[in-house]
């Protein structure tokens, strides 16, 4: 008897997973939002991919991936490339180059079907928020098929794919910052007013002073570890480049015309940005191809994947690890909920749809908390352009874990191009001049709503 009601509901479950999304959450977790639901389901497709692309290129893991049928003949050559290669140095590469192809491919295929896509009514929303088990078998199929792709030229191609996706997903990730910083400032400064005034604005200072003080032992570490007192041009450049720029925006923050503009406008939004700018800065740095400027410089050739130390060296630093961090809370504030700011919901696409402004909770039903249809109405987010932000997230994870390296021409040598640096340094200055911007558009544009 016990036995048949496992498989009761076993059966159950299975259906759910055939089903739509609030089937999946039913009963189990309190009043939700299909939508919120769906994204979520779907960043953890992003997660999972993420994370069989780490576990691949785990040392151990990796010297093992050589086994897989036709990812290395015998060993010693790679796919489309003529001559002897041990190809042991680019197998972390090339398995991480797939991995997050199948994901991007993925969710580029659900972009395209979702494209205007305005209310669950539609019979495309059954889809996006449905299915999820033959989801999951369409990505496993896509990632075995991803790792028959011959090297040729699709790995040089891909890594300009990664590039001007991971500079798209930076911007996203500034725009997601900046919002954040100015919530946080708006709701701390109306805490203030509220009472206890002394107290927020001591937490403001102490935050403040906080940023400030690791942006600054950020710049001091930069100049001792990226530059040298008889070389490193560029990164002495870059670094006071940055710096210089970072105290601009903080002394425009605080001006007068700007402060009357924008109240809650601050030194903590700066803060934040600074620091983020430095980050920025630091990733772009490690991957100067200079080993004498860049002394954290990842090392591996053809001939060992071991560095001079003897130790078997890592695809990932800590820019990476600290840039892994960033990417997965984006990746969940992009999933779970919208901004508080209607300017950033109109440029992320993420307008709330009139079911979910209403009053009181749908989602409970006598007494029951279950998952919910908020979008008959009109679609809570656009359902392409989420899509499209995954997208570019495969992208950016994916250099990320190979630290934007590529394999030269022969397959012997990984190596850091200076393009890698120049993205990034770009993107920190397009996130400056942005934060710039959302400080001097009330005055530039007074008719505009900015609020």
């Amino acid at each position: 008897m016990g036995a048949c009601l496992g498989v009761c509901s076993l059966l159950s479950c299975v259906s759910c997973l055939c089903g739509s999304a609030p089937c999946l959450l039913c009963g189990c977790c309190p009043s939700t939002r299909n939508s919120t639901i769906s994204r979520l389901i779907f960043t953890f497709f992003l997660f999972l991919g993420t994370a069989v692309s780490i576990i691949m290129i785990i040392p151990g893991v990796e010297q093992q991936l050589y086994k897989l049928p036709g990812f290395c003949e015998g060993g010693n050559s790679v796919l489309g490339v003529q001559g002897h290669v041990n190809c042991n140095s680019v197998l972390g590469h090339k398995s991480v180059y797939r991995m997050c192809f199948a994901t991007a491919a993925f969710f580029f295929l659900f972009a395209l079907i979702m494209i205007c896509v305005k209310s669950s009514k539609d019979p495309r929303a059954a889809i996006q928020n449905g299915f999820w088990f033959f989801k999951f078998l369409i990505l496993i199929g896509i990632t075995v098929g991803a790792f028959y792709i011959p090297d040729g030229p699709f790995t040089s191609v891909w890594f300009y794919f990664g590039v001007v996706g991971s500079f798209l997903f930076i911007l996203i990730q500034l725009i997601l910052l900046i919002d954040f910083a100015h919530s946080w400032s708006q709701i701390w400064l109306r805490n203030a007013s509220d009472g206890n005034a002394k107290g927020w604005y001591a937490a403001l200072f102490i935050f403040t002073f906080i940023f400030y003080a690791a942006s600054l032992a950020a710049v001091v570490l930069l100049y001792v570890y990226y530059t040298k007192p008889d070389g490193c041009t560029e990164n002495k450049v870059l670094i006071s480049l940055n710096l210089i720029f970072c105290i601009i925006v903080s002394v425009v923050s605080i001006l007068p015309k700007i402060q009357d503009a924008q109240p809650h406008s601050g030194l903590l939004q700066a803060s934040i940005i600074t620091l983020y700018t430095l980050f920025v800065t630091w990733s772009a740095l490690a991957n100067v191809p200079n080993k004498y400027c860049n002394p954290t410089l990842l090392v591996r050739n053809s001939t060992s994947v071991q560095g001079a130390d003897g130790q078997v060296t890592q695809w990932w630093d800590a820019p990476s690890i600290v840039g892994l961090v960033i990417f997965i809370l984006c990746t969940l504030f992009i999933s779970i909920r919208s901004s508080d700011h209607s300017q950033v919901n109109k440029m992320m696409l993420t307008e709330e749809s009139p079911a979910m402004l209403s009053s009181g909770d749908p989602g409970v039903e006598d007494g029951v908390h279950q998952a919910y249809d908020n979008e008959q109405e009109s679609v809570a987010y656009n359902y392409s352009f989420f899509h499209i932000c995954l997208f570019l997230a495969s992208l950016y994870i994916m250099m990320t874990l190979t630290n934007w390296y590529r394999p030269d021409e022969r397959f012997q040598t990984m190596m850091s191009p200076w393009t890698a640096v120049w993205v990034k340094i770009s993107s920190s200055w397009a996130g400056l001049l942005l934060y710039l911007w959302t400080l001097v558009a009330p005055i530039v544009l007074p008719g505009r709503d900015f609020s």
